[in-house]
């Protein structure tokens, strides 16, 4: 153990007095996957779908005039 925290290892916890404490269930959401972007990959494969798509038309239809 590092020497450092010597001094302060054995303290006991610090209750606030002033905010309660938070309950399991609101701490473990805490560390939850963040899901702001839910959705995000099923966006961009479409788009690339879509693109994949529109660039067979470009080459079909750039064949058709070398012909």
């Amino acid at each position: 153990m590092n020497d450092s925290y010597e001094d302060i290892i054995n303290l006991p916890h610090h209750v606030s007095k002033r905010h309660r404490q938070m309950p399991l269930e609101e701490r473990a959401a805490q560390f939850a996957p963040f899901a702001a972007l839910e959705g995000h990959a099923a966006a961009v494969s479409s788009t690339a779908q879509r693109v994949r798509l529109q660039v067979e038309e470009a080459d079909k239809a750039e064949n058709i005039y070398q012909l």
